[in-house]
C-alpha cells in the first residue's frame, strides 16, 4: 500500500499538479492517464524517490519493494539467462525454470538464452529489463509504456501475466485496450488535480465529462445569481426602505465563491490531406521476394491495395513487417516480383526510421512547410497548432525536441502532404490516449487506403478490415478481421510450442514437502475469501426470500388500498433490492480475486508435481 498526501509539483511557472492525494490499496491495479506533459512520469519519479515533490508526503511501508522498468540499459553478465537470474532470490536451481518461462513469454527463443545481451536490439534489451523487474516479484510495479517495444504476442502474454499479478500495479500506456484489460482502477491527472475511480478508462472519462458539465452549469447559475444580486444592491442600496435587504445581499455576494470558466484542454485533431485518386486499384503487389541475407523475410506474397482498404500488418518483431511497409513505400526494392502503382498514387509514409531524416537545424514550421512549398504560411501554422505546436513553439528547432515531439512533427508533415495511401509504422507510440483515439477515428473515416503496422489490439479491432500476417514462418494476406483471425487461427506461440520443462533436481520427498507447504499456504490465503463468499451467498438467498415476501405483501396492500403501508413496503423493497445488488457486486469482486489467486497457486503446484 502506498499513500500520497497533498503533494504538489511544478517546474518554473508550469504547475503539473497540486494538493494531490490518493491511496494505492492492496491488490489494486491502476491505469494512470493524462495528457502528454500532465506529469504522469514525474509522479512515477516522485514515488520512486528520483524526484522530490514541492510539497506533501509519499508514505511507503517498510520493506515494501517497488519494481520499475528502467530505460537505462546496464548488463553485467555474459548471457541473457545469467543476467535475468540476478533478479531472483531463493533456490536458483529451481527458479531457473521461471526465468526461462519469462523470457519465452517476452519473445525470446530457447536458442537465445546463452547469447550475450549486447547481441540484441535496443527493444529486446528493454524486454530483458522488463523480465528482471517481473522476476524480482516486487510488491508493486510501476510500468511506464511497457508495451512500446513488445510485439503483439508478447503484449498478449504480458496482459495475462499482469492480470494474475498478486501485488499492486500502476501502469502508464497509450494503449487503452491493453490498460483496461489489466487494471481494476483508473486514475487520471486532470487540470492539475487527481481523480481515481474503480473501473475502466471509459468509466473514468464519463465521470470527468459529467463533473465538468455539472461545474459549468453551476458556474453559469452562480454567475446569473451574482448579477441579479449586484443589480439589486446597485438599485436599492440608497433607498432607506430597502437598505437592510441590500446590505444582506452584499454579505451574500461576499460569501459567494467566484467560479472561473474552465480553460479549453488542447487535443490533437487529425485530418489528413486526402487527394482523390481516379481508379479503384491503388497498388498491385505480385510475388515479391525480399531478404537482407540469404534467409528471406518475404517469399512470393501477392495482394492488391484498393481504395478504402484498411490493412493491418501484424506479427512478432523482427519478422519483416516494417520491411514490407518500406517496400510498399519504394524505399527498398524487391529481389524478385513487382509492385505496380496507380499513376495518380500519392503516398504518405510514417516510418520508424523517418524520425532520423528530420533536419535538426530547421524549425518545426520550416520542416512542415518543406513538404509543400506552395502551402500558405497560415495553413502551416494551423497544422503545427493541430499537433500542439502553437505560437512560438512552432519556431523551436528540431534538435531541441524530445523523441515524442519529433514523432508529432512527422505526423504534422503527413497532415500537410496531399496523399491517398497512408503507410503507417507504429504511429501511436508517442501519443497519449486521447490522441490515439482521435487518430483511430480519422483512420476509420479516411477515404483513401491505409496500411498500418501496429501491435495495439484495440486499434486492430477498430480500424483493420483485412490483415497481412507474419506467422507459421510465412506471410499471408487474409481478408478478415483480427477477431476472425484469433478465432480461426490464433497465435501458435500462445499454445506453448516451445515450452520449457522444469528441471527435476529436487528429491521426491523434497518435492512432496514443498507441495504440501504450498497447499497449506493456499488454504490460508483463500480461506477468508471462501468464508466471505459463503456469507454473501447466504445473504443474497435471505434478501431474495425477503424480496419475494415484500412483493407478495405489496400486491395484497395495493388490492386493499392501504396507502401508508404501500409506501412503507415500497421503501423497504427498494432497500432490499439495493442490498441484493451490493451483495452481488461484492461477491463478483471477491470471486475474481479468489480465482486469480487460486490460478496462481495451481501454476506453482504443477512445478512440484511428483
Amino acid at each position: 500500500m502506498i499513500q500520497v498526501v497533498n503533494i504538489s509539483k511544478g517546474f518554473g511557472t508550469q504547475i503539473l499538479f497540486e494538493g494531490m492525494s490518493y491511496t494505492l490499496g492492496k491488490g489494486e491495479r491502476v491505469g494512470l492517464v493524462g495528457r502528454n506533459g500532465s506529469g504522469k512520469t514525474t509522479l512515477f519519479k516522485i514515488l520512486l524517490g528520483e524526484e522530490h515533490a514541492d510539497a506533501g508526503d509519499v508514505i511507503v511501508p517498510k520493506n515494501y519493494l517497488i519494481g520499475t522498468l528502467k530505460q537505462h540499459l546496464v548488463f553485467t553478465h555474459p548471457t541473457i539467462l545469467e543476467e535475468c537470474m540476478t533478479a531472483l532470490t531463493g533456490d536458483a536451481e529451481f527458479d531457473q525454470y521461471k526465468v526461462e518461462k519469462m523470457l519465452l513469454g517476452l519473445g525470446f527463443k530457447i536458442s537465445d538464452f546463452n547469447r550475450p545481451p549486447s547481441d540484441f536490439s535496443g527493444g529486446y534489451q528493454i524486454r530483458l529489463n522488463l523480465a528482471k523487474v517481473l522476476l524480482g516479484e516486487p510488491h508493486c510495479l510501476l510500468l511506464d509504456e511497457p508495451t512500446n517495444y513488445l510485439d503483439i504476442v508478447s503484449m498478449r502474454w504480458l496482459s495475462k501475466f499482469l492480470r494474475t499479478f498478486g501485488g499492486e500495479l500502476i501502469i502508464i500506456t497509450h494503449d487503452r485496450g491493453f490498460m483496461d484489460e489489466v487494471t481494476t482502477h483508473t486514475m487520471g491527472i486532470w487540470r492539475q488535480k487527481l481523480v481515481k475511480i474503480k473501473g475502466n478508462s471509459e468509466k473514468y472519462f464519463e465521470q470527468i465529462l459529467l463533473e465538468e458539465e455539472i461545474y459549468e452549469k453551476t458556474r453559469v447559475n452562480s454567475e446569473k445569481k451574482r448579477k441579479d444580486l449586484e443589480a439589486f444592491v446597485a438599485r436599492f442600496k440608497a433607498k432607506a426602505s430597502k437598505a437592510t435587504q441590500a446590505q444582506s445581499r452584499m454579505k451574500l455576494l461576499e460569501k459567494m465563491p467566484e467560479l472561473d470558466e474552465l480553460a479549453m484542454i488542447s487535443t490533437l485533431d487529425f485530418e489528413f490531406n486526402h487527394k482523390e485518386c481516379p481508379g479503384k486499384v491503388l497498388m498491385e503487389v505480385k510475388d515479391i521476394r525480399f531478404g537482407y541475407t540469404q534467409d528471406m523475410l518475404l517469399e512470393n506474397i501477392s495482394f492488391n491495395i484498393i481504395k478504402g482498404d484498411k490493412i493491418a500488418i501484424i506479427g512478432k518483431n523482427g519478422k519483416g513487417k516494417s520491411t514490407l511497409l518500406n517496400l510498399l513505400a519504394k524505399e527498398l526494392r524487391a529481389i524478385k516480383g513487382e509492385i505496380s502503382t496507380n499513376v495518380n498514387l500519392l503516398i504518405g509514409h510514417f516510418g520508424q526510421t523517418n524520425i532520423n531524416r528530420l533536419d535538426l537545424e530547421r524549425t518545426i514550421e520550416d520542416e512542415v512547410a518543406s513538404v509543400d512549398p506552395t502551402l500558405p504560411l497560415q495553413r502551416v501554422r494551423s497544422i503545427c497548432g493541430t499537433m500542439m505546436f502553437t505560437g512560438d513553439l512552432a519556431k523551436k528547432k528540431i534538435k531541441v525536441l524530445s523523441g515524442g515531439e519529433r514523432a508529432r512533427v512527422l505526423l504534422a508533415k503527413l497532415l500537410a502532404k496531399p496523399c491517398n495511401l497512408l503507410l503507417l509504422d507504429e504511429p501511436t507510440n508517442h501519443l497519449d490516449q486521447e490522441s490515439v483515439e482521435a487518430l483511430t477515428l480519422e483512420l476509420q473515416n479516411y477515404p483513401g487506403a491505409v496500411v498500418i503496422v501496429t501491435h495495439s489490439e484495440s486499434m486492430l479491432r477498430e480500424v483493420a478490415t483485412s490483415l497481412i500476417v507474419f506467422h507459421h514462418g510465412k506471410v499471408e494476406y487474409l481478408t478478415e478481421t483480427y477477431d476472425d483471425f484469433l478465432k480461426k487461427i490464433g497465435w501458435d506461440e500462445e499454445e506453448g510450442e516451445a515450452e520449457v520443462k522444469p528441471k527435476e533436481k529436487l528429491s521426491r520427498n523434497e518435492m512432496k514437502r514443498l507441495r504440501s507447504e504450498l497447499i497449506i499456504e493456499r488454504s490460508r490465503d483463500l480461506s477468508p475469501m471462501k468464508k466471505r463468499m459463503e456469507t454473501l451467498e447466504k445473504d443474497i438467498i435471505k434478501f431474495e426470500e425477503e424480496q419475494q415476501k415484500l412483493e407478495s405483501d405489496l400486491i395484497e396492500l395495493v388490492a386493499n388500498g392501504d396507502s401508508n403501508k404501500i409506501q412503507e413496503s415500497s421503501q423497504r423493497l427498494g432497500s432490499v433490492k439495493k442490498r441484493i445488488d451490493q451483495a452481488f457486486e461484492q461477491l463478483s469482486d471477491i470471486t475474481l480475486k479468489h480465482d486469480a489467486i487460486f490460478s496462481k497457486y495451481e501454476l506453482k503446484l504443477k512445478e512440484y508435481e511428483v
